[in-house]
């Protein structure tokens, strides 16, 4: 039956500005956050908590050291079904669908339907995140992989997707819930004394830590993976069929390099924001940072930005101009905190 199931993130946090606060949309969960003290934001037109009680890097490093719940309602669910399923995917990523296990969207065929989910989705983040869910599973958590899915019944809620994933560069996953029982799962999942509530602002500290592009800020439509670092996204086959979106541009560039590249830098001193410029150890700008911020773990700035390729080699001096002086900073490689994601 369904063999597709994709989860779009579609941030474009420049946009906010085109909803006013009245036609904000809710999550389910957004009575939940108000009672547990949660800071509602406007966030791509949604309302969402930025933090709770708990200060940014309180609840940065509980996530590290234990685990958080974040609400990501507001990414897009779909499912794609139909005997053309794998062919319309292809159409749209440069990823190799075809090749893909059972639970990673395997299938082929001839025809496609798209179905958009009305479900929440919460995440369930750090390293103590299998202990705790664990309780609420009957099969072995140690079976599902990362980037693997499955459905199960979680702590007594049936028919959620359950998939080893995230975005803050630790174990864990994200659960597509009915929305009529978001609450109670999330309730259920605070019970264990691991678990806490966390916002964006701590979501955004993580993934940057992780090395991982928010879209809008570090990716949009005019840059390609050659550009970002991700080439290895694009499927062996893909390459030699050429046949995914933008190929044209992107497979020459595979082997003739990108005339800029996205890279990490650290540095001390001021915080480095997006659009700070990236300067040359003479003062010539480079380049420019896309996402920054104080790193909690390293307690240093980290940020990443494209450059000029010849400044892209780790080990590179460079500077940042924040408050119109220059900084001294330093290509460093990504991800800046070691990743642990499940791999069995």
């Amino acid at each position: 039956m369904l063999s597709v199931i994709a989860v779009f993130s579609v941030c474009f946090p420049s946009l906010c500005f085109l909803f006013p606060q009245a036609a904000l949309k809710k999550t389910p969960l957004f009575d939940f956050h108000r009672q547990q003290g949660g800071k509602m934001v406007e966030f791509s037109g949604w309302s969402l908590p930025v933090q709770y009680k708990d200060s940014h890097i309180s609840s940065h490093m509980h996530t590290r050291e234990h685990c958080s719940i974040f609400d990501v309602s507001h990414m897009l669910q779909t499912k794609v079904h139909g005997r053309d399923r794998v062919k319309f995917m292809e159409s749209l990523v440069v990823a190799d669908i075809a090749e893909l296990k059972d639970n990673q969207f395997k299938a082929a065929g001839f025809d496609v339907d798209l179905e958009f989910l009305d479900e929440a989705l919460i995440a369930l983040q750090g390293p103590s995140m299998s202990q705790v869910l664990q309780k609420g599973l009957k099969d072995d958590l140690r079976k599902l992989t990362f980037m693997t899915s499955t459905l199960a019944t979680v702590f007594g809620v049936p028919n959620c997707r359950v998939t080893r994933c995230g975005y803050t560069g630790e174990d864990g996953v994200e659960i597509s819930v009915p929305k009529g029982r978001v609450v109670e799962l999330t309730e259920k999942l605070l019970t264990n004394g691991e678990v806490k509530l966390a916002g964006l602002g701590a979501r955004d500290s993580l993934r940057l830590e992780a090395g991982l592009c928010l879209y809008g800020n570090d990716i949009d439509e005019t840059t390609t993976p050659v550009d970002a670092s991700l080439v290895w996204t694009i499927g062996k086959r893909r390459r030699q069929t050429k046949d995914f979106p933008g190929a044209n541009i992107i497979v020459p560039q595979i082997k003739a390099k990108a005339d800029r590249k996205r890279v990490g830098l650290v540095s001390s001193g001021p915080p480095v924001r997006q659009h700070t410029p990236i300067l040359s150890p003479d003062g010539t700008v480079i380049g420019e940072v896309t996402s920054g911020c104080p790193s909690p773990c390293l307690k240093k700035n980290v940020a990443m930005g494209y450059v000029d390729a010849a400044f892209a080699k780790n080990g590179t001096n460079i500077q940042v101009e924040v408050r119109k002086k220059a900084v001294p900073a330093i290509v460093s490689k990504m991800p800046f905190v070691q990743t642990n994601y499940y791999s069995g």
